[in-house]
């Protein structure tokens, strides 16, 4: 796991500032938190979970250099988005930049949810990620805690995809709009004609 973590470590001090390293993105999504929303996949994760929906997400090594800048503008573009939500990947790897996107997105009226493998004590603690604290302060919602295959869970009343993981609602504005569910998936096709399957039950996938 050390050899892993030192790649991962030199991979990330490889993103410049202002950059996000993702894997994908999507706007117009019903499936990843309450509403209409942008979508942000980040891209490197070291759990390595068992049966998680984006295993392609897992290396760190460069997929898509975007600065913050330019997703802002894509999610801006957009205006039936009413939040952005980030996942991947584990976001909290990548929290500076992710902070200054979501300070950014509430500016113009956005919410912000992010999805983590962390725990909300471990991103309050001494050892979590640099930046965590900062990304922490931004959000509406975050739900934390890794995939446990053996406690999954897909059905119409819960809003996580295994038992263990918890929704944290820090903004209460939002209390009645906890409404996707661990059920849903979608497809989106993007403009080169692939396909992107997004939601619970469905691995994210860019290709056919």
């Amino acid at each position: 796991m050390s050899n892993v973590s030192n790649k991962a470590d030199r991979a990330l001090m490889e993103i410049p500032p202002g950059y996000l390293n993702i894997m994908g993105y999507v706007d117009n999504s019903e499936v990843n938190g309450p509403g209409c929303r942008a979508v942000v996949w980040v891209q490197g994760c070291l759990r390595a979970c068992p049966g998680c929906f984006n295993p392609g997400s897992w290396p760190f090594e460069t997929n898509q250099l975007i600065t913050v800048d330019a997703l802002l503008e894509s999610i801006l573009s957009n205006p039936r988005n009413e939040g952005v939500t980030f996942s991947g990947g584990e976001p909290f790897w990548q929290a500076p930049a992710l902070a200054q996107l979501a300070r950014q997105a509430k500016a113009h009226g956005l919410n912000v949810m992010s999805f983590t493998g962390f725990t909300l004590e471990e991103l309050q603690g001494t050892r979590a990620p640099a930046g965590a604290g900062e990304l922490l302060q931004e959000l509406d919602i975050l739900v934390d805690g890794p995939y446990v295959e053996s406690l999954a869970i897909h059905a119409p009343d819960s809003l996580v995809s295994s038992r263990n993981q918890r929704v944290h609602l820090f903004n209460p504005a939002l209390h009645d709009r906890l409404t996707w569910a661990s059920d849903r998936m979608e497809i989106h096709i993007l403009k080169n004609g692939d396909r992107l399957i997004t939601g619970y039950r469905g691995q994210m996938n860019l290709t056919e």
